[in-house]
């Protein structure tokens, strides 16, 4: 059998259903082989970087790697920034390479530079399959790496002759990744901690989504009962109404929830990833911790770990509550948490008019919205404020690139999200830079026939960078630029365009092109500055 045939059939024996990418020479074996697979769809893309975009929040969402695919040289590097989003976000992603044969790598070639060692700081593991006999094991290994906590991107790069390859090898077997649970020292101290503690304050990352166990939490904070801030990508862990919900963490200016860590006795980190927000910017008084994650804390002089459970978060959370654990009932001072909820109404509500301020999008988007909407966000000075304001109904509801920071996520990654949960709704917000860096994938969403909602924030500026700027030296400079008619450039597509004038006219037309299953459709809304 040729090895490629052999590399399909591992991928298919992984459950693997989408691959995203574009074709390439040194590939095009890997193509005729999945050409006749009856299991993986391949989905064409305009770039590479969409292709990893895709991939990654289709595994932010499943909880399967996704898998993308490029030819060697310009096609892989463009995976790069894609391949890095998941790696900083931990998504699990593979990404498939080809790449020049064997005996021609030892000299300079056309295209040729060594993939797998650019690689290897923006992923888990980066490897370049020498033999076509280790295909099975390197697919096993790829996938079990891929989701391992935390999970990140695989990067295996195909030579052209390997891929070429007879062999007899067939897929090995997918085995359940093991779960661990803290030894019994270890939980016994953490209780006498919380036990002890007068003002405990939790605090809450991605990891929670990711080790499913957001339940656990929720039943670990309704016995605690104190207070509790989520990272940006752990938000909707919560109801807006709970009594213990100080809401989110993590911002440069006007991080209200800080008071309230400020006043704590006893830090509770469960599953937060340092790439989230760094310790010295929300635990300056470097108040004690309990680490509860499923990995073992890292060392930061920020990050006083005084106990360490490490282990399966959900089974770690199960423990502690099934040992009991005494509510303490305390609130910070000040009446902190209607202070947090004032400043965001005063924010949402300071423009009662119908201006289509960036705080009024998102009041009418949380409005129609359901606990199945999903939301996208692009990077920019629109994420902060999603990131402040916006409440989602349900944990992993809202997708944001936040460890890295990519601008260009969102119009991709709302793909990936519909090949993840094609019967949900999705609506994909962006500033009209980041749109414009992946606007051709607008034709992939058109030609596969999805639907969904692109909020495109036109104001012809790069507003976070503004704002930067004239707060550091009185003005900006390059960060403006001139747009095109999205209207037009979308109706180019076959995607229908609309411009709302007035939030009544915007919540009318999101109503109904979130009634409408079988659309694309694009709003351009000049925002007010």
């Amino acid at each position: 059998m040729k090895a490629s045939d052999v590399l399909v059939s591992c991928l298919e024996n992984e459950g693997v259903e989408y691959i995203f990418g574009i074709i390439g020479k040194e590939v095009i074996d890997l193509a005729d082989s999945l050409s006749k697979s009856k299991q993986i769809q391949f989905v064409p893309v305009r770039h590479e970087q969409g292709a990893a975009f895709m991939a990654g929040v289709y595994g932010k969402l499943t909880g399967k790697p996704g898998v993308c695919l490029a030819t060697l040289g310009p096609g892989a590097t463009n995976l790069l920034t894609g391949i890095a989003t998941a790696h900083l976000d931990h998504s699990p992603v593979i990404a498939l390479t080809g790449q020049k044969v064997l005996n021609m790598q030892h000299k300079s070639a056309h295209q040729y530079i060594g993939i797998s060692r650019v690689f290897e700081p923006a992923s888990k593991w980066s490897h370049q399959i020498l033999s076509a006999n280790t295909i099975p094991e390197v697919i096993r290994k790829a996938f079990r790496v891929a989701l391992t906590e935390k999970p990140g991107a695989v990067v295996l790069e195909i030579p052209e002759n390997v891929a070429n390859e007879n062999v007899t090898t067939k897929p090995l077997p997918v085995t359940v990744l093991p779960e661990s649970v803290p030894s019994i020292e270890a939980l016994k101290s953490a209780k006498v901690l919380i036990d002890q503690s007068i003002h405990p304050f939790i605090i809450i990352g991605n990891g929670v989504i990711r080790g499913g166990a957001v339940k656990e939490v929720q039943a670990f904070i309704d016995q605690l009962g104190c207070p509790i801030t989520t990272s940006f990508m752990a938000k909707g862990i919560l109801p807006t109404d709970h009594p213990e919900n100080y809401f989110t963490f993590g911002f440069t200016n006007k991080d209200y929830v800080t008071r309230g860590i400020d006043e704590a006795d006893l830090l509770i980190v469960i599953g937060l990833d340092f790439e989230e927000k760094l310790p010295t910017e929300w635990n300056r008084k470097k108040i004690p911790i309990i680490h509860i994650d499923a990995t073992p804390a890292e060392v930061d002089e920020y990050y006083p770990v005084k106990a360490e459970l490490v282990g399966s978060i959900r089974l770690t959370l199960a423990l502690l509550i099934s040992n009991g654990i005494i509510s303490t009932g305390w609130k910070p001072s000040g009446k902190l948490k209607d202070r947090i909820e004032m400043s965001y109404l005063i924010e949402e509500n300071s423009n009662k008019d119908t201006f289509l301020t960036i705080e009024n999008i998102l009041h009418v988007i949380e409005k129609v919205s359901n606990e199945q909407t999903i939301i996208v966000s692009d990077v920019g000075s629109h994420k902060i404020s999603i990131a402040r304001m916006f409440q989602p109904r349900n944990a992993n509801q809202l997708i944001m690139s936040n460890g890295f920071a990519s601008m260009g996520i969102s119009i991709p990654g709302a793909i990936g999200a519909k090949f993840a949960c094609p019967d949900q709704t999705v609506i994909c917000i962006t500033g009209d830079g980041g749109a414009l860096m992946t606007f051709s994938e607008l034709e992939t969403a058109k030609r596969l026939g999805l639907s969904f909602v692109i909020i495109v924030l036109n104001d012809s500026i790069l507003k976070l960078e503004v704002e930067m700027m004239n707060q550091k030296f009185g003005e900006s400079f390059g960060t403006t630029f001139a747009n095109p008619d999205f209207l037009l450039l979308a109706n180019s597509f076959g995607i229908k365009g609309v411009r709302p004038n007035s939030t009544i006219e915007f919540e009318e037309m999101l109503r109904n092109a979130i009634g409408s299953k079988n659309e694309l459709i694009l709003f351009d809304i000049k925002t007010v500055i």
